[in-house]
């Protein structure tokens, strides 16, 4: 099976201390939304990069018993938001131009980790990529995506 190509955390820089308290709480809102509901879990984020976790529970699957694609569609749009708000001191806003998914393989009784980064920024467009392993490391799904930005109101 082949490998995606996914960069070395360590390659992007941490991010400032100000802008990780902003980010450390990704995921833990006061209201129940979306992501959380799905049950992703935040992990990391640094200048351009994030990694979140689709813990596996029973309910994610669809009947052939592998977790729907709905759901590691959930969480291949919800990464890239921490890497996409890391270059901004308050949270802009953000919402999904487009997002293009390749899945390469299915989900069945484990943990799917999805790591996000920037590939390019413009003043209000950010080009994004995303690599989706199970927990055994091997290759779920691919995504490319682009996001619109604007400070927050």
């Amino acid at each position: 099976m082949a490998t995606l190509q996914i960069p070395d955390p360590l390659s992007f820089d941490p991010l400032p201390a100000p802008i990780a308290r902003l980010w450390s709480r990704f995921g833990t809102w006061d209201e129940v939304y979306f992501p959380s509901f799905v049950g992703l879990v935040f992990e990391e984020a640094r200048t351009d990069y994030a990694r979140v976790r689709l813990p596996y529970r029973p309910e994610l699957r669809q009947p052939a018993g592998f977790v729907h694609g709905g759901a590691l569609a959930t969480l291949i749009d919800t990464v890239v938001v921490p890497a996409v708000g890391s270059a901004f001191d308050a949270v802009p806003i953000m919402l999904t131009v487009s997002m293009n998914i390749q899945y390469l393989g299915g989900v069945r009784g484990e943990d799917a980790i999805a790591h996000g980064w920037v590939v390019r920024r413009g003043r209000r467009i950010v080009f994004c990529e995303v690599a989706v392993v199970t927990e055994g490391g091997e290759p779920v799904a691919t995504g490319s995506l682009v996001y619109s930005v604007r400070p927050p109101n």
